[in-house]
């Protein structure tokens, strides 16, 4: 499937790093078969998870590739998570592999390296092993990745990605967002996550298009690359933080076609203040781990601020409440069902059960509705997720932590409106008198990722409770 944009121009620019030399498809699709070949002389099987925390490089993007077409399932991590953190990834997912930096502390399985400047022991020994010419047989069911999600209940759910939803997917964002051969895709995104590896590089890698490929984020990096690109994936926060500087106007986006945005509620004061400086009004789009892309707006046609748009091509949304399901207009449960859904949660089967209908819809945790036209407007999440800079975060996971720490009785984290983040870390802490915030902050050092900790701590008497005992987090988030 993702030959299918290259395979008469294999000569194209594929991925351009800034400072270093052009790769083109080619040469991409040559290394991800060194690092196939690599991977199976390690023991890697068809099926065998490939555990990857690796910083975004050229070579991230092969070993990726390398690992489909060695049959082996893609495990990414962030590269900020913690030994303690990764620890539960490799308990949890047994990967036959553990591809990581330099320096990293060991796991309990083999590993190989591979750092962010094109060396590393993966790259040693891909250099002599045998290339894997061609991918390995797998069926539309078989599992392609398992990438993990923050959940309510704190515990990290593998989500099982499979060649099928992933290609089905691929194929109806590549169609409805109009990509070609001729589109420059500015990539700032992490590659960790779906919206980064996935729907942007896969909509790149169908065109054969080329990927102007930042190492990440910053404003400087986006503006430079944005001259002569056509197209930009991004998050909220990068567009606030791109129109905080008076360069990002409509000059500057003279050749972009199409701004996208996701992973994170983008307000409709962000999307107009966009369209006033630049002329551009962003593709706000809606979609999950467990499902890829849902929803987006209209490429043409009218993208209303606030909407997250229709459903793709193959996809179906309907939205539900106790009774059953909801006319236009009215509000409850987001569900979805196609070829795009995930397997099932890593050996959680009772979960996968309870996240789903019995008619096979997947209830994916958002409220919403739908308007006559079958436009998507999302209301608010049913449980207690915290989307941050477009990181999704566990108050459960960091209670859990700040529950240990000495002199603390009992805590509760919400997120709260950010201007830039969208929602910041805020931990209430109810304690011993003499209870001293800054010292329980450093307990979570080397524990959780840096993005998880808690930008402001509130020590309170009491947190406060509704007749049943269960903590007022709407409450919370409303507090000074």
């Amino acid at each position: 499937m993702l030959r299918d944009g290259y395979a008469g121009a294999p000569d194209r620019v594929a991925l351009e790093v800034p400072g270093s030399p052009v790769v083109t498809y080619r040469q991409l699709d040559e290394r991800a078969a060194a690092f196939a070949g690599a991977l199976e002389a390690h023991g890697v099987a068809a099926g065998d998870r490939v555990m990857c925390q690796v910083p975004k490089s050229v070579d991230a993007v092969a070993l990726y590739l390398g690992c489909l077409r060695a049959g082996a399932v893609h495990l990414p991590l962030n590269p900020s998570f913690t030994s303690e953190e990764v620890a539960f990834f490799t308990a949890d997912a047994e990967p036959a592999l553990f591809v990581t930096e330099p320096g990293t502390p060991p796991q309990a399985v083999p590993s190989l390296t591979l750092d962010g400047a094109g060396g590393g022991a993966l790259v040693e020994a891909a250099a002599g092993a045998e290339p894997v010419a061609e991918p390995r047989a797998r069926s539309a069911g078989d599992l392609a990745a398992l990438l993990y999600t923050s959940g309510t209940t704190g515990r990290p759910k593998g989500a099982m990605l499979t060649h099928g939803g992933l290609a089905a997917n691929a194929r109806a964002l590549h169609e409805i967002w109009g990509f070609g051969p001729a589109d420059v895709l500015v990539h700032p995104l992490p590659i960790f996550h779906v919206h980064g590896l996935f729907v942007a590089l896969h909509c790149a890698l169908l065109s054969g298009c080329e990927v102007l490929f930042l190492p990440r984020f910053s404003v400087a990096a986006v503006l430079g690359a944005l001259d002569g690109a056509t197209v930009m994936m991004g998050v909220p926060t990068y567009y606030s933080r791109l129109l905080a500087d008076p360069r990002f106007d409509a000059e500057a986006c003279a050749t972009v076609r199409l701004f996208t945005s996701g992973s994170a509620p983008m307000t409709a004061a962000l999307h107009h203040a966009i369209a006033e400086r630049t002329g551009h009004r962003v593709v706000e789009r809606y979609g999950m781990t467990e499902t890829g892309i849902i929803t987006s707006n209209p490429l043409r046609g009218d993208r209303v601020a606030g909407t997250v748009g229709y459903p793709l091509p193959g996809v179906e949304v309907r939205v539900a409440g106790p009774d059953g399901p909801c006319g236009p207009g009215q509000a409850g449960m987001v569900q979805v069902r196609g070829p795009h859904l995930f397997a099932g949660y890593w050996c959680l089967p009772e979960r996968t059960a309870a996240d789903h209908t019995d008619d096979g819809w997947f209830v994916t945790g958002d409220i919403g509705h739908l308007d006559e036209s079958g436009r998507l407007t999302l209301e608010g999440r049913a449980g207690d997720m915290i989307i941050s800079g477009g990181e999704n975060i566990s108050p459960r996971e960091i209670e859990a932590c700040l529950d240990e720490a000495a002199g603390v009785v009992e805590s509760a984290v919400v997120g709260q409106p950010d201007p830039d983040l969208g929602e910041v870390v805020v931990a209430f802490l109810v304690g011993d008198p003499d209870l001293d915030p800054a010292a329980v902050a450093r307990t979570l050092d080397g524990r959780l990722a840096r993005f998880k900790h808690p930008k402001r701590y509130v020590v309170v008497d009491e947190l406060p409770r509704n007749a049943m005992g269960k903590v007022q987090k709407t409450e919370l988030r409303t507090r000074d």
